[in-house]
């Protein structure tokens, strides 16, 4: 029974819940910011949701507004016949993106260097900008472009130019 105890102590020195555990402790915020400084991990106070982002048939635009902080954002979602979400608006913010597709639909998003996440629950407002059974809650899209002009020539599933005025 030897090994019993040694893998006792192997285990025991496995612990997380010390001081200095987590991202909080001084090494986690250490490592985190060298990681920004390489560019490793974006710097959410830096993002910006300009460009294309897609998934599938799932697809988001985004555009500055001159003269503004703000952006223009359309959002479109396709699962064939019937079966679409089409929706334009504004949003603002970095990291997290204050939306606002008009009419009480309006919620944040969480922008990363993955891409851009709706919620899961998304307001009743917002289910005017669908037919079907499609829905703009959980719309998760990665990034395909940050050049302004493809997002402006970005169509949704209407057919319409998606950042458009």
């Amino acid at each position: 029974m030897p090994l019993l105890p040694a893998a006792v102590l192997l285990l025991a020195g496995c612990g997380g819940g010390g001081e200095g555990a987590g991202a909080d402790a001084p090494a986690g915020r250490a490592l985190e910011a060298e990681a920004r400084a390489r560019a490793l991990v974006p710097d959410p106070a830096n993002l910006s949701p300009v460009g294309v982002f897609g998934s599938d048939t799932d697809s988001l635009c985004a555009l500055p507004v001159a003269g503004e902080r703000g952006f223009r954002i359309g959002a479109g979602v396709d699962y064939g016949e019937g079966q679409r979400c089409v929706a334009r608006g504004t949003a603002s913010g970095s990291g997290r993106l204050a939306i606002d597709f008009g009419g009480g639909c309006a919620f944040d998003a969480v922008q990363d260097g993955t891409g851009i996440r709706f919620p899961a629950v998304l307001p009743a407002a917002c289910d005017s900008r669908c037919d079907g059974r499609a829905s703009l809650a959980a719309l998760r899209v990665a990034p395909l472009s940050d050049a302004p002009a493809e997002a402006l020539r970005s169509r949704g599933p209407d057919g319409k130019l998606l950042c458009a005025d």
